[in-house]
């Protein structure tokens, strides 16, 4: 007989009559599936059988029950196939999973923010107090800072140019690396003039003020964190502050007395005190209203270090005040 006598197999239906194999899409291959794919007739028997009815061998194929099914695995009676999910084919539709948010990212992007910053901070600080140490306790270099004060106002323009420049130009406090060059220089400067400062006060005086400034930063540091009052809404109010305290420092200039210089002193001791807990608060962010951003971390390090120096330096005024 020859092959086109052989008879087409039966169309198969699903008892759930959602399938049909006989039209629609060939179904895809499986072991054996018949007819070959992409619609083109055979060109011969298939390979691996005996021809149809020779030799006493069963025709092939045969209907589905009684040998390899059409194509591929035929489903189980019963067997209802679930309807698409919205994501397409694919998805995994976990029902345990929980809208996601980015809290976690960011904070751990805030907590790299803040490790950096009191890195830095560490680092001026070393470099600044190192320097103090050193006029202080050293004759030759308190010698050689007396007979060149010219040295004293090259620092203190460098200091403010740098400053200014940090404060006022973003991409000069941003882009690396010269945020960490400005940043560099304005260290070494203010270093310099905390150091010819120092040296009008006695070694103990000087090792108090460092030990007094030490305490209170980190008392003020610990309240920053674990408080719930919001301090960086206070910007406004310390503005005005600073403002009424630079008015008041140009008169006392103007007015000799220890009196008036103690009470210079404790006001600014305190007005810095506050601005290292705003300034503390607004590097933290969190639940805090107001909050600078992870990429300001030269100008968060340059706010605490400028917020301790004058704490440190109003202390020493009214240690040494009031030993006048």
């Amino acid at each position: 007989m020859s092959w086109q006598s052989v008879p087409q197999y039966p169309q198969y239906q699903d008892p759930n009559q959602q399938y049909n194999y006989g039209g629609g899409y060939p179904p895809q291959g499986g072991y054996g599936g018949y007819p070959p794919q992409g619609g083109y007739p055979p060109q011969g028997p298939p390979q691996g059988y005996p021809p149809y009815a020779q030799g006493g061998a069963q025709p092939y194929p045969q209907p589905y029950g009684q040998g390899p099914p059409p194509g591929g695995y035929a489903p189980q009676p019963g067997f209802i196939q679930p309807p698409p999910s919205a994501g397409g084919y694919g998805v995994y539709d976990d029902p345990e999973s929980q809208p996601k948010n980015f809290s976690f990212d960011d904070q751990s992007i805030r907590r790299g923010f803040i490790r950096k910053v009191y890195l830095i901070l560490m680092g001026q600080l070393i470099v600044t107090f190192g320097a103090v140490a050193l006029f202080v306790f050293h004759e030759g270099t308190k010698t050689f800072a007396r007979k060149n004060m010219w040295l004293f106002w090259v620092a203190l323009g460098v200091m403010l140019i740098t400053m200014l420049s940090m404060a006022c130009c973003e991409s000069v406090r941003r882009q690396t690396p010269t945020n960490f060059i400005f940043l560099g220089l304005f260290t070494a400067a203010q270093s310099f003039l905390m150091g010819v400062s120092a040296t009008k006060y006695a070694p103990k005086e000087v090792l108090m003020a460092v030990g007094l400034t030490a305490a209170v930063c980190l008392a003020l540091t610990l309240f920053a964190w674990q408080t719930k009052y919001d301090f960086t809404m206070m910007g406004g109010i310390l503005v005005a502050c600073m403002v009424i305290f630079l008015i008041f420092g140009i008169v006392a200039i103007f007015i000799k007395g220890t009196i008036i210089k103690l009470v210079y002193a404790s006001i600014g001791a305190l007005l810095f005190s506050v601005y290292l807990i705003y300034d503390t608060q607004l590097m933290m962010g969190g639940e805090h209203k107001y909050s600078i951003s992870p990429e300001e971390y030269i100008f968060a390090a340059l706010n605490l270090y400028l917020d301790i120096i004058n704490i440190f330096m109003y202390i020493l005024t009214i240690i040494g005040a009031s030993r006048d």
